[in-house]
């Protein structure tokens, strides 16, 4: 049987479209994908990500030990500061990508929601002597504020929300319940996810949806980061790919010292990758779908990981994963979709640039959204009404977006 958040019934109550995601009873859309979607470009929009994993790492060797696991350099970290991470198994194939946050005292991974107990297990397994993986999953809520207004809406004490930096930490109140909340997020707009004891997760929801804020489920939120460009592991990424290939090779830094992977990061560098990741906008009335295979010059060279339709760009967007070389930006490709075709044009990601602050300093601006690629026009999907595609939103959501 699926879990259950605690904000199930806030869920309900709203009107969700609940679907079975990565083990877990979910939201996948309230009212529409469109309007959801400018809620979150244009306002505030509010996530339950409650079903993403939660770990506190504890002891004297915590830090040393997520050293030597992660490929990003955690020494760079100072405390109430989070980083995004890749673990990665010997072989330089991906495990889980993760925000590591530093805190006072402690530790706290965070990864997807399909990959909780494989995240715990792997820890466990290479952690030392003194060092405890504690899953918080159940005893945290999450919950996801996302939006150029998120910053004015969120209640917080004490704390200036503003003032964090990107990836900053901190404690403060929200309508009076204890939180930590962090500057990051998975839809490329500015916000802030905050750390809630599960049993007070419904009241912290209730006082941001009566700040402004609008609840939005996943289809909303994959749609968002695919047109930032951000990586979904299980589609864009798993254990048969390394980041090289994915375009994550900056958060590989081989000269940190020893950690798991590195060696065979080091040759990959080196050679460079077999396969690149690259973002696709469609020039035909076709939308990009997961698995299509894509073509240049009659051969095939890869397939579509992952693909939508995106009403604030006006177009189908997507990104493949093709052999090296084969698809330069520019370059136009034909997307075969279990025999309907269509041609898209290989352009660099991000498809759109959100209100994400763009410094780390302490009260970095966010600054205006922007599509970083001109469309081919606005409106519904191609060949399909606009109610359909809302229905279709999240259809191909096997993993954490």
């Amino acid at each position: 049987m699926a879990e259950r958040t605690p904000l199930y019934g806030r869920h309900l109550a709203a009107g969700a479209r609940m679907v079975e995601f990565a083990g877990w009873e979910m939201p996948l859309q309230y009212t529409s994908v469109r309007e959801e979607q400018q809620a979150v470009r244009a306002g505030a929009g509010l996530f339950d990500v409650s079903h993403m994993g939660r770990f506190d790492v504890l002891g004297s060797g915590a830090g040393a030990f997520l050293q030597r696991l992660v490929t990003n350099d955690l020494s760079r970290l100072t405390s109430s500061r989070a980083q995004y991470d890749l673990s990665c198994r010997p072989d330089a194939g991906i495990v889980d990508d993760l925000v590591v946050y530093r805190l006072e005292g402690e530790w706290r991974v965070v990864g997807n929601a399909a990959n909780r107990g494989k995240d715990l297990e792997w820890m466990r397994a290479h952690a030392p002597a003194g060092v405890e993986v504690v899953d918080r999953t159940e005893e945290l809520s999450l919950i996801a504020l996302q939006g150029p207004s998120a910053r004015t809406l969120l209640p917080a004490g004490d704390v200036e929300p503003g003032s964090l930096p990107r990836f900053g930490v901190a404690r403060t109140a929200v309508a009076g319940v204890e939180v930590l909340i962090s500057r990051t997020g998975y839809t490329g707009e500015d916000g802030f996810e905050l750390f809630v004891a599960a049993a007070r997760a419904a009241q912290v929801w209730d006082a941001l949806v009566e700040a402004g804020a609008r609840p939005c489920g996943l289809a909303a939120r994959d749609v968002c980061r695919l047109e930032a460009g951000l990586r979904l592991y299980g589609h864009d990424m798993d254990e048969t790919t390394n980041p090289y290939e994915v375009g994550l090779g900056w958060v590989v830094k081989l000269d940190k010292g020893p950690f798991l992977g590195r060696e065979a990061l080091r040759r990959i560098r080196d050679r460079g990758p077999a396969r690149n990741l690259i973002g696709l906008i469609a020039r035909d009335r076709i939308v990009p779908r997961a698995g299509a295979i894509v073509r240049r010059e009659e051969r095939s060279i890869g397939s579509v990981t992952s693909g939508t339709y995106s009403f604030w760009l006006g177009a189908g967007i997507g990104m493949a994963l093709v052999e090296a070389g084969t698809a330069p930006v520019g370059a136009r490709v034909e997307l075969d979709l279990a025999g309907r075709r269509g041609s898209a044009e290989v352009v660099p990601l991000p498809f759109y640039r959100g209100t994400v602050p763009s410094g780390t300093r302490p009260g970095a601006s966010p600054g205006p959204g922007r599509v970083v690629r001109p469309q081919p026009g606005a409106g519904a999907a191609p060949g399909i009404t606009a109610e359909e595609d809302d229905t279709r939103g999240g259809a191909l959501l096997h993993r954490d977006p």
